[in-house]
């Protein structure tokens, strides 16, 4: 097998199956890996092909140093899907992975090879608003902790076990420190349909802040709220699999 075929298994370990009418690249939210799209994978066929990427230190990568800044994390991903698209294509990300979908596509929509038919983000604040969670790179672990805690989505199972608690914290600080590495470099406007989800009851992303993503593209910006917090995609995925299926104009 050579480098290429065995690159493109890391980013992509569950390729398009082929009957979809729409590929649905998915970025998962900080600390997860690529299996958290699986049930989504089941609900949207035929009509969508979910194609969950994995970036490194999770999963099947797990022994791979995962990224800290974002630059380096779509380099590398960009390299290793290049001429592995399946068109037509939308990108969405949930979280961190939204801002990763969000400057995936802005790279992908400015080169000369497939473009994305869609963007959808959750979970994420307009691009040019920064964190409001404290500097975590070289914080102590008691302080990451805390985040993790906050942010929730992480079982106290795996918090309370100090080998699963240490590996996830690591992850955890990881990315979260692409996150807070971000700088909004400012561009025109996305020239594709966007579609933003919010949690209605989501403390870590305000309504306002959800808002000013209709900044961010001239060919409509949909954005819808959800019932849930920061996790709503998997406390009420029922109602996102649905608005995703609409967004993509496929059957129920």
């Amino acid at each position: 097998m050579n480098a290429s075929a065995i690159d493109i298994r890391r980013w992509m370990p569950y390729p398009p199956a082929g009957s979809g009418a729409t590929a649905l690249y998915c970025l998962p939210h900080a600390g997860a890996g690529a299996s958290a799209y699986l049930p989504w994978r089941r609900q949207l066929a035929p009509g969508v092909d979910v194609v969950p990427l994995q970036p490194p230190g999770r999963e099947i990568r797990l022994r791979e140093k995962p990224f800290e800044h974002i630059d380096h994390l779509l380099d590398d991903l960009v390299a290793a899907m290049d001429g592995h698209w399946r068109e037509p294509f939308a990108v969405y990300g949930h979280s961190l992975g939204a801002l990763l979908a969000y400057e995936l596509t802005r790279r992908l929509l400015v080169s000369r090879g497939p473009r994305p038919v869609r963007l959808l983000i959750s979970g994420r604040r307009a691009p040019h608003l920064p964190s409001r969670l404290p500097p975590l790179r070289t914080a102590p672990e008691s302080t990451v902790l805390d985040v993790v805690r906050a942010l929730g989505g992480t079982p106290d199972e795996i918090l309370g076990d100090d080998r699963m608690r240490r590996s996830v914290l690591a992850l955890m600080r990881a990315d979260l420190s692409v996150d807070q590495s971000y700088r909004y470099q400012p561009g025109p406007p996305l020239a594709l349909p966007i579609t933003v989800f919010g949690g209605s009851g989501d403390t870590h992303v305000l309504p306002a802040e959800l808002l000013q993503w209709s900044e961010y593209g001239v060919a409509g910006v949909d954005i819808r709220m959800i019932p849930g917090g920061h996790f709503f995609p998997i406390t009420h995925q029922d109602a996102v699999i649905g608005h995703i299926r609409h967004s993509l104009g496929s059957p129920a």
